[in-house]
């Protein structure tokens, strides 16, 4: 069943990854996961590392790796700012089994309850949901 299309702007500091019509937005905030349709009420929330998925249309479905962000709905408007965003072919595998031992070691070494222990719980979550997302397209 399709559903009423409705504006998203995707954006990174980079620039916009993605723009146009979607049908339904489908991401993580620190409340859960979310899905965004056609005139969902506004809401403003704080992403969590997760796999976005926008979809064009029933068979188009668009996946990405998304770090912390924000997300914006309101005006049948949908605008994502994050950090990373990236399709799951521009991801290293390699390059990122590498930064998710660096961050458990930087666990390992961080004091509780300190900044250092909060960056590197939020690097290994980025680490294990972009591995997640990159092993998906690969398999």
């Amino acid at each position: 069943m399709a559903h009423t299309p409705f504006q998203i702007e995707v954006l990174t500091p980079d620039g916009e990854v993605l723009g146009g019509e979607a049908e339904m937005v489908s991401t993580r905030t620190s409340l859960g996961e979310i899905g965004i349709l056609a005139n969902h009420a506004p809401l403003l929330g704080m992403l969590e590392p997760a796999e976005l998925r926008v979809y064009r249309s029933e068979g188009e479905v668009l996946r990405f790796a998304q770090s912390e962000g924000y997300l914006q709905v309101g005006g049948n408007r949908l605008m994502l700012l994050a950090q990373e965003i990236h399709a799951p072919d521009q991801l290293d595998l390699a390059a990122l089994r590498e930064q998710l031992a660096e961050a458990e070691q930087a666990l390992a070494a961080a004091g509780e309850d300190s900044e250092r222990r909060r960056a590197a719980l939020r690097e290994r979550r980025r680490c294990q949901v972009f591995l997640k997302v990159a092993e998906g397209a690969a398999s």
